[in-house]
């Protein structure tokens, strides 16, 4: 999987395969019990998720997210979803909402300024400011894919051979 040439921060793909929902869940739940010390698996209903852990973890590593659906009852159709650690997505969408609500006020504050024909120049150099740290944080959220990109396709390398096993 190409990466780069990705605009979204969150990779999706998708996976005919010809087994039932239970003979692929049986064979991650094999592989959840052999304790990899590289790869963390938990198994809720039909979802997967595929965490790299240990010495190998940095704060940019990607976790795969698989939900099994099925087609009919010797097929299953995969969603697969590469995302980067829930506590790191978690703190940029937290920053996300704090640019948002900055800009918004600010915004605010300027029609009023407008309305009472005060100055707005301090009002419109904070939102131009919020709007150039949004797109910073796109950018930084780029690189940290970049980075997790190697990782990745070890995930990925390491769902193909569950699936063959």
């Amino acid at each position: 999987m190409d990466a780069n040439n990705e605009i979204r921060l969150l990779l999706r793909f998708y996976k005919d395969i010809s087994e039932n929902i239970d003979q692929l869940r049986h064979k991650f739940e094999k592989s959840c019990k052999e304790k990899s010390s590289d790869y963390a698996i938990k198994i809720k209903g039909n979802h997967i998720w595929i965490s790299i852990i240990g010495s190998k973890k940095q704060y940019w590593s990607p976790h795969l997210h698989l939900e099994l659906e099925p087609k009919n009852e010797n097929e299953t159709h995969i969603r697969g979803l590469f995302g980067p650690d829930q506590s790191l997505w978690t703190l940029f969408m937290f920053l996300h909402f704090i640019i948002a609500g900055i800009f918004i006020v600010f915004s605010g504050i300027a029609y009023s300024h407008y309305i009472l024909k005060s100055s707005t120049t301090m009002d419109f150099i904070v939102m131009t400011l919020m709007v150039i740290v949004w797109i910073l944080f796109y950018f930084i959220g780029k690189q940290i894919r970049r980075n997790g990109n190697e990782q990745m396709n070890e995930l990925e390398i390491e769902f193909l051979k569950i699936l063959a096993s």
